[in-house]
Parts: C-alpha cells; sequence; structure tokens
C-alpha cells in the first residue's frame, strides 16, 4: 500500500518525518488554518515557548520541504498547510502500519488494545490465551 496520493505527490513522505517542533507548529497551522510567524509563535508560547527566530526558521524548513506553502502579505510571509491534519494522521498512520505492522491494520489494532488493557491493568490478549488453556 503506497501513501502518496496525487495531491500530496512532493510533499514529504509522512508526518513522521517532522521534528517534534516542526509538529508543534503544523498542530498550530491546522487550528489557525494560516499564520505568520508571530501567529505561530503566539499559538505556541503557553504550550512551548520559543524564541520567534526559532519558529521563522522552523516555518521557513517546512516551507523549503514543501510541508507549507507561504506567500508574501506585507512585510510578512502568510504560511498555509499544504495537507490537512486528517490527511497527515492518514500518511502518519499508513508509514506506521508498513513501518512496524508488516502491512496489517489487525496486527496494529491488536497491539492497541493490549497497549490500553495494560495501562487499564487488564490482561493482555497473551495473557488471556495463557490463562484459558488447560495445563497439560
Amino acid at each position: 500500500m503506497g501513501i502518496s496520493s496525487p495531491d500530496t505527490r512532493g510533499i514529504r513522505r509522512s508526518i513522521l518525518d517532522l521534528a517534534p517542533l516542526e509538529l508543534d507548529c503544523m498542530n498550530a497551522l491546522w487550528r489557525l488554518g494560516e499564520a505568520t510567524v508571530r501567529d505561530v509563535h503566539a499559538a505556541l508560547a503557553n504550550t512551548r515557548p520559543r524564541a520567534y527566530t526559532t519558529i521563522m526558521t522552523i516555518l521557513d524548513r517546512l516551507a523549503h520541504k514543501r510541508v507549507v506553502e507561504r506567500k508574501k502579505a506585507g512585510r510578512a510571509w502568510l504560511y498555509t498547510p499544504n495537507l490537512s491534519a486528517e490527511q497527515a494522521r492518514t500518511h502518519a498512520v499508513a508509514r506506521l502500519v508498513e513501518g512496524f505492522f508488516q502491512g496489517s491494520t489487525e496486527a496494529l489494532a491488536s497491539h492497541v488494545k493490549n497497549l490500553s488493557r495494560a495501562r487499564s491493568g487488564g490482561p493482555s490478549d497473551e495473557a488471556s490465551t495463557s490463562m484459558s488453556k488447560s495445563p497439560d
């Protein structure tokens, strides 16, 4: 299963390829729709405070990677995501399934189910299977 589609070809293969701060900037852009560096900087100020110039550099990198588009708006650049959050999630999950679960969405679902059970203190599928077997 390929993860490229005609509308996202040329954009980075997966949102998983983005660094954490790049992803934070993308999350801000998805919420804002389009924004200047100042807008993104303000959106991240409470959760991920960084220098204005750091955010400017990250948005510039995202533009070079073609993950965002930018156009001049007066003296500032206006940034717009080139893919929606839903498209990014779809690509990220597809890459995750291909890379870690040999293309099996069922294996991913089973893994998530086991993680959920482990966090809630319930038995995993392996534990419940071994408990249901009679001793030999």
